[in-house]
């Protein structure tokens, strides 16, 4: 009886203290008898990749949104308590997957903590990778080039983009007359800049007349492609090389620790697997319920 009650008191500081921790949280939306604080934000975020967690949660109208959410979710909860929804066998079942499925993504988090490997072994594998496998780490050949596109492939384009070559010709500005004439709009905001690109990448025509140009400031005469007529201007030539350590150091780092706490999951998975025993019948049986009927047709 002692120890009953040793455990009752003990179950009701643990109670009482989560509370006081909840309490602790800033409130941001309070109801009559529900409330959701930073805990529950914090909570849902898990949802979201890490990478955009600091861009939605750092604008309060989207903060007021997914809060205002929560707290509606919330009260209908509490409104299915009061109707004895929690007690439907469904409803039962659901919430216990709920949970596995909460519980289980922090056991895998704490996996992934366990098994992070350090800076110093990290960088050893990713050394070995490198140099086990140099030809991962070659490029072909480049080309950095601007364009100015005129969309369509009548005699009024035409006449367009012979305009603007003659005004090319005549010393204008090449990035300049993109911004202002080129129907590419995504490249003409950056003077018609397309980056760096190596052989295949681009249509046929265009490829064969970036890849023709050879000294930076060259220029392509008119080339027609399925998008309409261009003029290219050569930026810069990449020659083919492999890239060094130093280049991909952080990548193999990343694809390092990724491997070690992927195959940490996996490990620890197949051990659970092992344990586990399978009812054929029953799985054959449940899946049968959900077979289509036959339909049968009248003679």
């Amino acid at each position: 009886m002692k120890r009953t009650s040793a455990r009752l008191c003990a179950g009701a500081l643990l109670s009482a203290l989560l509370v006081s921790a909840h309490a602790q949280e800033p409130i941001l939306i309070q109801g009559p008898k529900i409330a959701i604080d930073a805990s529950d934000m914090r909570a849902d975020s898990l949802r979201m990749p890490p990478e955009m967690r600091e861009s939605v949660l750092s604008r309060p109208q989207t903060v007021m949104q997914i809060a205002s959410n929560l707290y509606a979710r919330r009260a209908m909860a509490q409104r299915a308590e009061v109707a004895g929804l929690e007690k439907d066998p469904e409803v039962v079942a659901a919430l216990r997957v709920a949970r596995d499925k909460v519980l289980s993504d922090a056991y895998l988090a704490k996996i992934d903590k366990d098994h992070t490997l350090s800076d110093f072994k990290a960088e050893g594998l990713a050394r070995s990778i490198y140099k086990a496998k140099p030809e991962r780490f070659k490029m072909p050949e480049q080309v950095h080039v601007r364009h100015i596109l005129i969309a369509g492939s009548d005699a009024d384009a035409r006449a367009k983009i012979e305009k603007i070559e003659q005004e090319l010709k005549g010393g204008a500005d090449f990035a300049q007359l993109a911004k202002e004439r080129s129907d590419d709009k995504g490249s003409a905001a950056k003077g018609g800049d397309l980056g760096s690109f190596e052989a295949g990448k681009m249509v046929p025509e265009f490829d064969k007349a970036a890849f023709a140009l050879t000294k930076p400031g060259e220029r392509s005469g008119i080339v027609e492609s399925k998008f309409g007529y261009h003029i290219l201007q050569l930026e810069a030539r990449q020659p083919a090389r492999t890239r060094s350590f130093d280049e991909v150091r952080n990548e193999l780092i990343q694809e390092v620790r990724a491997n070690a706490q992927q195959e940490a999951r996996v490990n620890d998975a197949q051990a659970l697997q092992k344990e586990a025993q399978i009812n054929k019948d029953a799985i054959d049986a449940f899946a049968a319920g959900y077979m289509p009927k036959a339909v049968k047709i009248a003679p």
